[in-house]
């Protein structure tokens, strides 16, 4: 029974030599494209150009409008927060007064 045998360097490299080769044989022997192929894949990459350029856009308009959405909650959020210390200022005032008052009654009384 025959062993296998590790093929050597000179052979791997004669391997590779012949697949380098048959690949240029067949890059060769395909024939070169017509004016009509180039014109097609020239129209289909103008095609793709033009899909990635709206794609590009769109995703663009929808970033703004989310950063505009996003400002108009923050917008509406400052507002809250002015109008919770306008009515916190407001109860501190009243309830201040009322305390005023209570004091002056108070004062009043004696």
């Amino acid at each position: 029974m025959a062993s296998y045998k590790d093929p050597g360097f000179n052979e791997r490299n004669a391997l590779a030599r012949q697949a380098k080769q048959k690949a240029l044989d067949m890059l060769r022997a395909k024939p070169a494209p017509t004016e009509a192929e180039l014109a097609e894949r020239a129209a289909a990459q103008l095609r793709r150009e033009a899909a990635e350029a709206e794609k590009r856009e769109t995703k663009r308009l929808r970033e703004e409008a989310q950063k505009a959405e996003r400002a108009a909650r923050a917008a509406a959020a400052v507002q809250a927060d002015a109008d919770a210390a306008e009515v916190a200022l407001r109860r501190e005032a009243e309830q201040k007064a009322a305390r005023d008052a209570r004091y002056a009654a108070r004062k009043n009384r004696k």
